[in-house]
């Protein structure tokens, strides 16, 4: 007999309540409550109990009562289908669709609902007297962006790819020649950042910052329309997948971690008024990341500045064109890029060869005023790098900086280049490092895009990679294995060569697998009871 669950909620405001049966499936419970917080199908939800735990959203769920109701919150989504006009809009329309009910019960709109409207006109007026607010994630255009003044306009057309592609170059070109606060530089430097927040043509703005603050446009003769010809194109060439995006790219390529200090000083730059809707978006993580482990480490003090410039590169260049579907399948599957590359390393000799196609563009190629050693240099040290992110050679790698780290020495050319290759890996895997709210919608992502590979690889009778299979993976044993068996064996040898990093790394993946494995112990209990009670 079919049994009903009856689960009370808060979302955007409102107490809700969902009822669903017991045979419903996690997707249909999912959906339910994606439509209670009006989030689109890439928006990551989360479920959080009177403790702030976070729930599993799923037909498990406990029942419970009004007066013990559980949090609903997008923790993250797609910044271009959540604009702050739409939400205007949306409010606006909330707010027409109620009057009109309680017109219809009492005759005449009450005051709250009148007071209620008046702030939105008048938040919206506020709004369109702004003309920039780019650090915000709320750059807009008077053309393009202004605010409806109808909620129920017509929908504009979908743009193509192409098109969209072209809006982000007009706008990232437009933002370029803004000052960037120092304040906003130095925070780049250090392990105080969020890669939530920023549209894609204000993280375009951003790498340009980057190369710019390390001085490689004047040491190695890089034109400024040259490099944002080449940022756009590494853009380009990042696909619209769950994980390995321009925003993963970024992320590595970045450096971001908790910080309440850089949290306050943007808040004395903001007006009340945008105050609210700054801190919805942010979501305050610690990761190292390529650019803040070379201002963290001082490494500008202790390798050369072509080697920096290779590390930043390849970190912006090491996923490139990645088509979701890992080695394995790729191997498994023969595909193209298998037969190309006879099965070694298909999708790192992948994004090596896209990124140099890119800079074969004479417009893109940011290394053209190079001598032929310097060039040849940068090549080979970039196809180390990013070959070195395959994840089959991480013992191989490990095992060779573990020999070197007790008498490394930075002079020495072969140490020289495992370090790199260990900075590039740490920069992709780090996201452990984060602080859970920020961590587990990534984690979200990447097993969106594990379970993806797997169900295409039951689809075409190819062998089921084990930890991508959605009917076997448990996210908390999954990343206590990954945690234990790769990332704390990785951050420690870093760690003995940079003391400094102890506090960034190795302490946030520490939490996080002890959070994973009382995730862990929880779940098998509940399973050992549910087993001995049937």
């Amino acid at each position: 007999m079919m049994t009903t669950k009856i689960i009370h909620f808060m979302v955007n405001g409102r107490l809700e309540h969902a009822e669903f049966g017991d045979n419903c499936s996690a997707a249909d419970i999912k959906d339910l409550f994606r439509a209670a917080a009006e989030a689109g199908p890439h928006h990551i939800l989360k479920m959080y109990n009177t403790d702030g735990s976070v729930l599993n959203i799923s037909p498990r769920l406990e029942p419970n009562s009004q007066d013990s109701y559980y949090r609903l919150e997008v923790v993250a989504s797609d910044l271009k289908s959540v604009g702050l006009p739409k939400e205007l809009d949306t409010m606006e329309y909330r707010l027409r669709h109620l009057e009109n009910k309680v017109i219809e019960d009492v005759g005449k709109s009450p005051d709250i609902i009148c007071d209620l409207k008046s702030q939105v006109e008048s938040f919206k007026r506020k709004l369109e007297s702004v003309g920039h607010l780019s650090w915000m994630g709320l750059f807009k255009e008077d053309s393009d962006h202004q605010l409806s003044k109808i909620s129920m306009k017509p929908k504009t057309p979908q743009l193509s790819v192409q098109e969209e592609r072209q809006q982000v170059r007009k706008k990232f070109l437009s933002m370029s020649s803004l000052q960037v606060t120092e304040e906003v530089r130095e925070n780049l430097k250090t392990p105080i950042f969020d890669n939530w927040q920023w549209e894609e043509a204000e993280m375009l703005v951003l790498l340009q910052v980057m190369f710019t603050d390390l001085d490689f446009l004047t040491a190695f003769h890089i034109e400024l329309e040259v490099l944002q010809n080449f940022l756009f194109e590494v853009y380009c060439h990042y696909n619209n997948i769950p994980f390995h995006n321009f925003r993963h790219c970024f992320c590595v390529t970045q450096m971001v971690r908790t910080g309440t200090d850089l949290h306050l000083s943007l808040k004395s730059q903001i007006t009340s008024v945008y105050w609210w809707r700054f801190t919805s978006w942010c979501h305050w993580c610690v990761v190292v990341q390529m650019y803040g482990l070379i201002w963290l480490t001082d490494l500008r003090s202790k390798i050369a500045k072509i080697d920096l410039l290779i590390m930043l590169t390849s970190a912006l260049c090491h996923d490139l064109d990645h088509p979701g579907y890992n080695n394995v399948y790729q191997i498994n599957a023969q595909t193209d890029l298998a037969l190309r590359y006879n099965d070694i390393s298909p999708l790192e000799n992948h994004h090596c060869a896209v990124a140099f196609s890119i800079m074969s563009k004479p417009e893109c190629n940011i290394l053209k005023n190079l001598t032929c050693e310097q060039y040849k240099h940068i090549r080979g040290g970039m196809i180390r790098c990013i070959l070195a992110t395959d994840m089959a050679r991480h013992n191989e790698i490990l095992n060779k900086f573990k020999s070197m780290q007790p008498v490394f020495d930075f002079t020495n050319k072969d140490h020289k280049e495992v370090l790199m290759k260990i900075m590039v890996k740490v920069s992709d895997i780090s996201n452990e490092a984060r602080p859970m709210a920020v961590a587990e919608p990534w984690l979200d992502c990447l097993l969106q895009e594990f379970f993806n590979q797997s169900d295409t690889e039951k689809l075409k009778g190819l062998p089921v990679t084990p930890f991508m299979d959605r009917d076997k993976v448990s996210k908390p044993s999954s990343q206590t294995k990954f945690i234990r068996f790769v990332l704390l064996p990785l951050f420690s040898e870093l760690t003995k060569l940079f003391p400094c990093l102890e506090r960034h790394i190795l302490e946030p993946v520490r939490k996080a697998l002890e959070y994973y494995s009382d995730l862990e112990r929880a779940s098998k209990t509940e399973e050992e009871e549910g087993t001995a009670k049937a």
